[in-house]
C-alpha cells in the first residue's frame, strides 16, 4: 500500500467559486487534480486529505464535491479545513460519505497498518499573525481535540502513524504544542495544507524531532497527490 497526501482541493462543482482568480495555476484545477490523482493512485492505496475540500456553504451543496472525491481511486481520509463551511455534525457528514471516503474527527483509524489521526489546528503562538486575545481559545481547543485523536490512536495497533493538519503544526519558529504532542505519541509524519504560493514555499518541510513534515496544499504539489511512503 502506498500512502499519499494532498490538501486544499477547493472543489466547487457548482462553479460559484472559480479558483483561477488566485492565479493561472488554478485554471481548471479540478481536472488537474483528477488527472494527477488517477495517474498516481491505485485502488489499494491510501490518500490523506488535509482540509478545505469544498467551497460549498451547506452539506447538500457539497454532495457533488464529495461524490467527486469518492469516485477517485484509493481509500480517502480527510479532516475539516477552515474553509469547509459545509461541514455540519460529524454524524451527518459521515452519513453523506461513500464507502471509500472517511472522516477523522476527534478519533483515529488504521488502514493497512498505518495509523491515521489529525485535527484542523489553528494559527500557532509565536506566528506573526497570532493574536492572543482572538486566537488563544482556538489554539487551546485545537490542542484538546488533537489529544482526543491521539488518545484514540493509542489504543489501536499500527506500525507507522501519520497526523493530518490543516494549519501547519510547526513553523519557522520551531515546535509548537501540537508538533510536540505528535512526536511524543510516536507519529512519524505530519502533513498539512492551508499555505499557498510564497507562504507554502517558506513553510517548514523536513525532519524534526523524529517527525517528517510535508506541506501538501494542492498548488504547492502541482495538483497531484504527494507520495509519502510505501508499506
Amino acid at each position: 500500500m502506498r500512502v499519499f497526501a494532498i490538501g486544499d482541493l477547493h472543489l466547487s462543482s457548482t462553479g460559484e467559486k472559480p479558483m483561477d482568480v488566485f492565479g493561472p495555476a488554478w485554471a481548471d484545477h479540478q481536472s488537474k487534480i483528477e488527472a494527477g490523482w488517477r495517474e498516481a493512485v491505485a485502488d489499494g492505496d491510501l490518500v490523506l486529505l488535509c482540509g478545505d475540500l469544498s467551497w460549498a456553504m451547506r452539506l447538500p451543496q457539497a454532495l457533488d464535491d464529495l461524490a467527486f472525491v469518492e469516485g477517485l481511486p484509493g481509500t480517502k481520509y480527510f479532516i475539516q479545513g477552515n474553509h469547509d463551511y459545509w461541514f455540519s455534525s460529524p454524524s451527518r457528514v459521515r452519513a453523506a460519505l461513500g464507502p471509500s471516503t472517511r472522516l477523522i474527527r476527534f478519533d483515529a483509524a488504521v488502514q493497512g497498518g498505518v495509523g491515521i489521526c489529525g485535527v484542523r489546528g489553528w494559527i500557532a503562538p509565536g506566528h506573526p499573525d497570532y493574536d492572543p486575545d482572538e486566537d488563544e481559545r482556538h489554539w487551546q481547543r485545537a490542542a484538546a481535540r488533537f489529544r482526543l485523536s491521539l488518545n484514540a490512536l493509542a489504543v489501536l495497533e499500527w506500525k507507522l502513524a501519520v497526523a493530518m493538519f490543516h494549519y501547519p503544526p510547526r513553523g519557522a519558529e520551531g515546535d509548537t504544542e501540537l508538533s510536540a504532542m505528535a512526536a511524543e505519541a510516536g507519529v512519524g509524519w505530519c502533513v498539512y495544507g492551508h499555505l499557498h504560493g510564497e507562504d507554502a514555499g517558506r513553510s517548514f518541510e523536513g525532519e524534526a524531532g523524529g517527525v517528517v513534515y510535508r506541506c501538501v496544499s494542492a498548488d504547492h504539489i502541482a495538483f497531484r497527490p504527494l507520495l509519502l511512503f510505501e508499506t
